[in-house]
């Protein structure tokens, strides 16, 4: 199929969904004409078609908030294309990470102080993060934080012992629960540490197509 056989609609465009491709988050929703998904694939940065402007735009042009495109994907029906990115800072321009915050119920629209439904571990971090910052004095994960690298890593050493075991022992069910315990424990010391889980899903997306062996003899030694 060529650029031109997908279906554009009566005025030239698709939709366009961005989605970030290290956490999987949806960032935002746009439009592209012809030239501008040309644009897309040749320069590796998002051009958009604005509808109201009547005009090709690149995103991030004045904000400085650019989205690196690495892959763009069309629906089944092709009459949309999934821009698979890297953004540079927050993709909306009310200062939010994604354009989806506003939830819709029964009773109508309202903004949220929390982003659309995240990835799982994403809406984790967030979690983690509230009851860090929660005067509640039953909370596990701020006690753990008080405690500090040293209890953290106890739990994570006596987690990852756990899961080992379950591994070569337990159900399926047993090992995705110690797992789970696991991650979370994980989470907690990144917290701790002040590294957003992106950056860890970075690292990861970066060693795709890369021989474990070679990457593990590429890394800096102390």
């Amino acid at each position: 199929m060529q650029l031109s056989e997908l279906k554009w609609d009566a005025a030239g465009l698709v939709t366009v969904v961005v989605q970030d491709q290290a956490s999987g988050e949806i960032r935002m929703l746009a439009h592209a004409n012809l030239a501008a998904l040309e644009a897309t694939l040749a320069t590796g940065q998002a051009h958009f078609y604005s509808r109201s402007r009547g005009a090709q735009w690149l995103k991030g042009e004045t904000s400085g908030n650019t989205i690196a495109v690495s892959e763009v994907w069309a629906d089944c029906d092709a009459d949309a294309v999934l821009y698979l990115a890297a953004p540079a800072g927050p993709s909306c321009h009310t200062g939010r990470d994604t354009c989806f915050f506003q939830r819709v119920t029964a009773e109508g629209v309202e903004p949220s102080e929390q982003d659309h439904g995240r990835p799982t571990l994403l809406a984790l971090e967030g979690a983690l993060t509230e009851r860090a910052a929660s005067t509640a004095d039953k909370s596990y994960t701020k006690s753990l934080l008080v405690k500090g690298a040293a209890k953290i890593g106890e739990k994570i050493r006596e987690e990852a012992d756990e899961v080992s075991v379950a591994i070569a022992e337990e159900s399926d069910e047993a090992v995705a629960s110690e797992a789970a315990d696991v991650l979370y424990h994980l989470m907690v010391g990144l917290l701790f540490r002040k590294i957003p889980l992106r950056r860890v899903q970075e690292v990861l997306g970066a060693r795709f197509g890369v021989s474990g062996h070679v990457e593990k003899a590429s890394r800096k030694q102390p």
